[in-house]
Order: structure tokens, then sequence, then C-alpha cells
């Protein structure tokens, strides 16, 4: 059995190996002999996402590192093993293989204080991202940032790709009095930047009060900027449980949004997050023929009838869409969803997502909802008529002028 194991190992690291196009910023760094941490006392922010293409954990490989002292682990979201479930608080504990004291980052501190920094000399940022602003992760990467300015200390990324490429903008950025974990700094919703290029971008003045901290950023080896994370042949690890596949990050921009609703269901609690639209009110095949009929680039549907296991619906018998995305870079991702509500309002006038009076209970999502969607603008001009028309030059408008401004921090043609 034991020998059976190894050759299944075995087998496993040549065929990822074999496949894979794109080296992350771990490989790169390892294959350099860890010269930039030599001699330095190290943190680590990263979960179960920060691997190499063999499966094997930046924890373990920085912990094995010659010359390289692993002191902290920094636990976003999630935690660094990936055992605390979404929106559960994070406390400090032990990681049981290493012995290394792991420090949240998700629960009262949202970035590490001096004390939690007083042992590190630098701090390592090794997290796969899903290229949207509302997922959590580059929020937590740029408090660090904020973090190691304040206290003298070193910050190094280890880049990885974004999923959607580095081609793929839409949504305005975020405006004052919206800014939050969800949308912590002035990008748009997709911002097409690596996590190395998004650090370079906001050590350039975004952060707090303009600080700057020593960064280092660790670049991939092979990565284009046209590449969707398939296109790298690297393995993806789920890096929150409702992102499980590739495909997750495509979906998630598509749904999120209306998601925060929490009035209808996007499949979170069903086998397919982010992919579904779906209701007990809603007649499936009606939803999907008047979609279908928009001709939206690049996504198409089918109808679908669902029994979710937690979450919205949960128990019940409901139906709507499942959404398919074949061209990532044609497609408007996060209006489909808005498509989706001008219809929805269309078919069934009494069941509005943003009317108070539809769900009545729906005034506490707002928040939330603008909050993604970094203004209040959006709500309130598409609520009036449910026209995805009236927010499109809104959504739209920030999108060249970021792309201008953010090609000076591109590492990769």
């Amino acid at each position: 059995m034991k020998k059976l194991s190894i050759l299944l190992t075995l087998v496993l690291s040549v065929s990822l190996m074999g496949v894979a196009q794109v080296k992350p910023g771990v490989e790169v760094l390892r294959d350099g002999g860890f010269e930039q941490l030599k001699g330095k006392r190290v943190g680590l922010i990263t979960n179960p996402s920060g691997v190499d293409n063999n499966l094997v954990s930046t924890i373990d490989i920085l912990a094995a590192a010659p010359g390289v002292k692993l002191n902290a682990l920094y636990s976003p979201e999630h935690g660094v093993r990936g055992d605390v479930h979404a929106g559960a608080k994070v406390d400090t504990y032990t990681d049981s293989k290493t012995g290394v004291t792991v420090y949240s980052l998700y629960g009262k501190n949202k970035k590490p204080s001096a004390e939690m920094l007083a042992d590190v000399d630098v701090l390592v940022y090794d997290i796969q991202d899903n290229g949207c602003r509302s997922f959590t992760y580059i929020s937590t990467m740029g408090l660090c940032m904020e973090a190691c300015a304040e206290n003298g200390k070193e910050f190094m990324v280890l880049d990885r790709p974004n999923p959607l490429s580095g081609l793929k903008v839409e949504g305005n950025i975020v405006e004052e009095g919206f800014f939050s974990l969800v949308s912590q700094f002035p990008i748009p919703y997709l911002y097409g930047l690596t996590p190395g290029e998004l650090a370079l971008m906001l050590n350039d003045g975004m952060l707090k009060d303009g600080v700057k901290t020593n960064l280092t950023v660790v670049p991939m080896d092979g990565w284009k900027r046209y590449m969707t994370f398939e296109q790298t042949g690297m393995p993806w690890i789920l890096p929150s449980p409702h992102q499980p596949y590739p495909q997750s990050a495509v979906y998630y921009p598509t749904t999120g949004i209306i998601g925060e609703l929490y009035n209808i269901s996007i499949g979170v609690g069903y086998t397919m997050p982010f992919q579904l639209i779906c209701a007990s009110w809603i007649d499936a095949d009606k939803f999907c023929e008047r979609l279908n009929a928009l001709n939206l680039k690049g996504v198409i549907f089918r109808p679908i009838h669902i029994k979710p296991f937690y979450s919205m619906g949960k128990g019940e018998n409901i139906q709507g869409v499942q959404l398919y995305v074949a061209d990532v870079l044609g497609a408007e991702l996060t209006m489909i969803q808005f498509h989706a509500m001008e219809i929805l309002a269309e078919m069934y006038p009494d069941k509005r997502l943003l009317d108070e009076d539809g769900q009545g209970t729906l005034g506490n999502r707002w928040n939330m909802f603008d909050k993604v969607c970094g203004t209040d603008k959006i709500r309130l001009q598409f609520s009036e008529r449910y026209k995805v028309s009236d927010i499109m030059g809104y959504w739209n408008k920030d999108v060249e002028p970021f792309k201008a401004k953010s090609s000076k921090y591109y590492l990769y043609n």
C-alpha cells in the first residue's frame, strides 16, 4: 500500500509538471534558492491555494527552505489550511504541522498589529485570487502592506495568475463612503491585474495616507496577459469553499452582486455556486427563453430545476437558469446579472429584486449590495426602471482610464 501511494504521488507529480505552462512565484523563488529570504525571519499570509504545481503548500516549502526562518503565519478568511467556513471568525492558533503560530486577519484584526509583526523581518503573501474586487484577499494584502510600511517591515508577493486574464476590466471604481473589506481600494470590480501587479499599484500612493512599503514581487514564469486560469495548466486549489473550480472565478462576477440581496438563489448551497439564478416563483423555460433572446455575447442559458441543500431556497424545489460562459474575454460578465434582473422585473413586476415592497426585508441588504458595487448609484439608477441601459454608462465610465493608469504596473505582456 505504501509503495502504491508513493507511485500515485509520483504519477500525479509528473502529470501536473507536464501540463503546467506557468510557474507561480513560489516556484520561481525556490528555483532561485530563496535568495530574497535568506537569513530573514519570515511571516506568511496564505491559504490552501498557496501551493506549487505539485500541490505542495507554500507553508511547507518555506518551513523547509534552507536559510529561511518561518516564524509566523497569518490567516485571512477561511484559515491558512482552509478549515474555517465563509464569514466565520478566525482565532489565533498553532499550525499543527509546523508548530508555527497562526495570527488571525479575519476577526478583531483585519491587519497585523505591531505585536503580530514583532518576530518577522518580511511578510510574504501567496494566495490565488479570483480577479474580483469583492473577494477579500486583495484587501487583506493591501492592509498588510500598510502594516509593514507602518512597522518598518518588508513585504513580498509571490505572484499568481488573474484567472480572468490580465485583460478583463469591468465596473466603476469605489467611491467615498463605500470602502470596506469587499471594496478596500479605488479599483474597478474586475481589475485585470495579478496580485503582484496590484501590489505595485497600491504601493504607489493608494495605501492609507500614501504610505509605501519595501515591496518585492517575485513574478511568475510563463504567464501571458491573455491567459485565463485554465490556459495556464496549473492545478486549481479552491481559494474559498464556494470557488471549487477554475470556472468558479468566471461565474463569481456574473451573479455575486445580486447574491448580496439574499432573495434569490445563485447556486450557493447547491453544486454550482454562482452559476445559477433561481427562485420558487420563476418559470425556468420562459426565463431561459427570454434571456437567450437577448443574444448576449459569450454566454448562453439553459433551464434548470434544483433543490438546494443549504442557504437560499434550502429544501425547496426552485427553478431558473444555469449560465454557460463560452467567451470570458468577450462576455460582459458583471452585466449578466443585471440583464437577468431586467427580465425578471418584466416577467414578475411584483417580485422586483430591489423593491422594498417586493420582498419586505431587503433594506438591510442594500448596504452590502452598495459596498460590493462601490457606490449606491448603480442600485438607485437601476431600481428606477430596471433597465440595464440606465447603468451601463456609469458602470463602465472608469474602465478605460483605469486600464491606462494600471498598465504602468504590468509585469507581463
